[in-house]
């Protein structure tokens, strides 16, 4: 083995939980969806609405995960778990916070975000009922966000997987229960999903509580680390924003050119979305990896592990662009009969299959300069990449009428120009800062 690398299994044994906790929700919406499906198309239409502006909680607050995962695998190589953990603490103090103002706002702004986006009376009203419920977890969301992001950077893997299960799954049985059986209809449905943020946040607090017991670290904010935590998290909510604003505009591009365009996009963008967790979940491990190896002051090992993740993730992108170009006559219809639909998806799907290898490799470095906290980076990168390269081409081929083929030509010269910046960086070398965060004050209480 070589000495700047670490096992493949230690890699594995953080990416496979890493992969199960980010398919977990995804998996329980598709319960959910087939659960309220049967009431009809309104109620159906008002989870999809109401489910977007949830999700959106998590789409853009995800520096309560990958920030704290950060700073707290620095601290944990440098031997110091207790300051660690502390970091998970101030995340959670964060995320209460933050989750606490979106519930308030949220529940003024439900009916008139609703009506915004739906066109429909009935509809919005459905999605408000939904929503107003559903938003009564977004603290909880949140502090298991946190409890996510601390877990991992002290590279325990296996417990954040226990918890999001354990909320998940009791809910996915508790959902047809409240939904027919109660009698509840579709506000059952929230009442279910928020029961799974109540079990999975409670699980991840009373881990807190636990390692106070053990190590006697104080659960008291700390100003100097929250502000610590909200600066690596505006970079990483700018980042989010650039995502956000490229899908949203492929989304809508796609729908002035026709509707089996939309349906195609929809279809493709989903393969991606799926895979994309896949290879997520490699540049998880490298996050905590890489981040303990800074922390440790071993920044030969930190490039090792990035050289490492970055070949994995290549690997795997290759593996799966042969797998989905095998699959391109049979999986299109598992989704859809329909002939235009499946006549338009071609169009994006070879983009989609070219696509694997470098969002393998960009994945996996995102991973590496996340854990090395160069966020500032990232951030430049990306909002660089949409604003020069995704969007400008993706509304010129709206007016030139390149349709599908315009719109993926667009996504894919945003991972290009991604996948320049990140190996650049990576290549520079100057993303690798050894050292861990400074504790401006003890960690341990003042008494029992």
């Amino acid at each position: 083995m070589i000495v700047d690398q670490v096992p493949a299994k230690r890699v594995f044994e953080l990416a496979v939980p890493a992969l199960g906790v980010l398919a977990a929700e995804p998996l329980y919406v598709l319960v959910d969806t087939a659960v309220v499906g049967h009431l009809g198309a309104l109620p159906l239409a008002g989870l999809a609405l109401g489910g977007v502006v949830l999700s959106q909680v998590s789409t853009q607050l995800t520096f309560l995960s990958y920030g704290t995962t950060a700073r707290t695998a620095r601290l944990y190589g440098a031997g110091r778990r207790a300051d660690a953990v502390s970091e998970g603490v101030q995340a959670t103090w964060l995320a209460i916070t933050i989750g606490l103002v979106l519930l308030v706002a949220g529940q003024a702004l439900a009916e008139p975000v609703a009506r915004a986006l739906s066109g429909s009376d009935a509809v919005a009203a459905a999605a408000t009922s939904w929503l107003r419920i559903a938003l009564c977890g977004a603290p909880l969301i949140l502090i298991t966000m946190a409890g996510n992001g601390w877990m991992r950077g002290v590279q325990d893997a296996v417990r954040p997987l226990r918890f999001v299960l354990a909320g998940n799954g009791i809910s996915a049985v508790l959902c047809p229960v409240l939904v027919y059986g109660a009698g509840w209809g579709l506000p059952g449905s929230a009442v279910a999903n928020l029961v799974a943020q109540i079990i999975s946040a409670g699980l991840f607090l009373a881990a807190l509580v636990g390692e106070r017991r053990a190590t006697a670290i104080s659960l008291r904010p700390r100003g100097s680390v929250l502000r610590a935590h909200l600066g690596l998290g505006r970079d990483l909510v700018l980042r989010s924003f650039a995502f956000q604003a490229c899908f949203v505009s492929a989304a809508a591009v796609a729908a002035r050119t026709s509707t089996a365009a939309v349906a195609a996009h929809q279809v493709v963008l989903q393969l991606w979305t799926f895979l994309s967790l896949v290879l997520d979940s490699v540049a998880i491990a490298a996050q905590s990896l890489v981040g303990a190896a800074l922390g440790a002051g071993e920044q030969r090992q930190a490039k090792g592990v990035a050289a490492q993740i970055t070949r994995y993730g290549l690997i795997f992108g290759c593996v799966l662009c042969l797998l989905f170009a095998a699959a391109s006559q049979v999986l299109p219809h598992a989704f859809t009969t329909d002939p235009g639909v499946l006549g338009q998806i071609p169009h994006a799907w070879w983009f989609f299959v070219a696509l694997q290898p470098v969002a393998g490799v960009v994945f996996a470095l995102d991973g590496v300069l996340l854990g090395a906290g160069d966020a500032a980076f990232l951030r430049t990168a990306t909002l660089v990449s949409a604003g020069v390269g995704f969007l400008p081409l993706i509304w010129i081929s709206l007016g030139f009428g390149w349709g599908l083929s315009g719109i993926w030509t667009g996504l894919s010269l945003f991972m290009v120009l991604r996948l320049a910046a990140v190996v650049l960086r990576w290549r520079s070398g100057r993303w690798a800062v050894v050292g861990a965060p400074p504790v401006t004050r003890p960690t341990t209480v003042d008494g029992p």
